[in-house]
């Protein structure tokens, strides 16, 4: 039997009214249904929850029987949505969890969730009761239900505990629940840096035997993650968690230990995601994959030529980082039209200056530079430049280029003072 208390730290007034009316409607329709997860764990914490979820002994086909705009969406976990005015409030239903034999026969006429030959769940449509799904979660401070007409909280797995800990602990063997879905290792480490919360000894020492088994998962769900991990606000820390578990090199192998240019953009993006300004996945993608692209640009070594052309360097950099994080093609598109630009902004001649402003990429662009300026791989006078140029009109911005300044003249006079300075002298030997 689980716990059931009325005192908590959870605010009626900032639970969803949407999701609460999804909740009485499923009950009204005879089903039980609680909020679940991770907004009860965040209404704890004192943090703002970004979704609300909901469970419910409904099946997803019956959800749709009883909402007029639902969705149903998932392979591996069928799962509705139901959209409330301009929300869409996420509804699962309550699951078991995974029983030790493999296959599809299961006991008492129920079906057994797919596994693989490793134990990864390949399908978990395996329904049961509100006490089974709760233990087939993946954390004890996500197994927490909110009854909000009851106001009362639910916890089958000692998951109040945990949080006045401030810890993450696996429900049950972290060892096996890993190996059901190797990216509960990157959720945990996401959640630790969110949430300020420490993993628990078991559940962090589960992880290093683990890390080997997010090869077998598919990359476009591994970019699905990356956005969750980076573009929420506390990428930078979470970034350090990965590093410390030996999980970022994994995620990012052609980044190895050149990592200066990854960690400044993560915590750039932290700051704009602060300030309310717009971020994308490529930015980031273009600062972790830059020096992959830069060893494979033109260049001499040992006197000959090597390397490849940029659009080539571009191509084979992401190419090989598509097989652990599958990018959308979007994303592509703007990781390469960052780095296209950067020999056009280090350049400063009259074309490239006109044609690097006009780009609709440039601020983007702009903003890369400053971070290798920051990371010193340019010069912070080149910075400087560019960030007078973009607020300048163009033809003071043409006047002052770098070769037109004075100085440039007087230097190649001396050089040329110089040089016939050699040549009296060797007249006169």
């Amino acid at each position: 039997m689980p716990q059931r208390l009325a005192a908590h730290a959870i605010d009626p007034a900032r639970v969803s009214a949407n999701a609460v009316a999804v909740v009485r409607g499923l009950r009204c329709a005879g089903f039980d249904a609680f909020l679940v997860g991770g907004c009860v764990r965040d209404l704890l914490l004192g943090a703002t929850p970004k979704d609300f979820d909901v469970a419910t002994a409904a099946t997803p086909e019956q959800v749709r029987e009883v909402f007029p705009r639902v969705r149903l969406v998932g392979r591996r976990f069928r799962i509705a949505h139901v959209r409330m005015r301009r929300e869409v409030v996420e509804v699962s239903t309550f699951r078991r969890a995974l029983d030790d034999a493999h296959g599809e026969a299961g006991v008492n006429g129920r079906r057994r969730p797919l596994v693989s030959e490793h134990g990864m769940l390949l399908r978990d449509n395996a329904y049961g009761a509100i006490d089974e799904d709760a233990f087939r979660r993946d954390f004890t401070v996500n197994a927490l239900y909110y009854d909000p007409d009851a106001e009362e909280v639910l916890d089958y797995c000692d998951g109040l505990a945990d949080i006045e800990a401030r810890q993450l602990c696996t429900i049950g063997d972290p060892v096996r629940r890993f190996r059901e879905d190797p990216v509960r290792m990157l959720r945990a480490l996401r959640l630790a840096a969110k949430l300020d919360l420490a993993l628990a000894p078991e559940t962090k020492a589960a992880i290093a035997p683990s890390r080997e088994l997010l090869a077998a998962i598919p990359a476009a769900r591994l970019f699905d993650e990356f956005v969750k991990m980076f573009l929420a606000g506390h990428g930078a820390s979470t970034f350090e968690m990965l590093d410390s578990h030996g999980l970022s090199e994994f995620l990012f192998p052609a980044t190895g230990h050149r990592q200066s240019l990854a960690r400044l953009a993560l915590a750039s993006t932290d700051q704009r995601i602060a300030e309310d300004k717009p971020v994308t996945p490529g930015f980031l993608l273009a600062a972790f994959l830059w020096g992959a692209y830069s060893d494979r640009l033109p260049g001499t070594r040992g006197g000959k030529p090597h390397g490849e052309d940029h659009d080539g360097a571009a191509a084979a950099a992401l190419a090989a980082q598509r097989d652990t994080i599958a990018m959308p093609r979007r994303h592509s598109y703007f990781v390469r039209d960052v780095w296209r630009l950067q020999p056009l902004l280090e350049d400063r001649r009259a074309d490239t200056v006109a044609t690097a402003l006009g780009d609709r990429r440039f601020r983007a662009a702009y903003d890369f530079l400053m971070l290798r300026v920051a990371a010193a791989e340019v010069s912070e006078e080149l910075g400087a430049w560019w960030t007078e140029a973009q607020t300048a009109p163009l033809e003071d911005v043409l006047r002052n280029l770098p070769e037109a300044r004075p100085r440039r003249r007087r230097r190649r006079g001396r050089r040329r003072g110089a040089q016939a300075a050699m040549a009296a002298a060797a007249g006169s030997a």
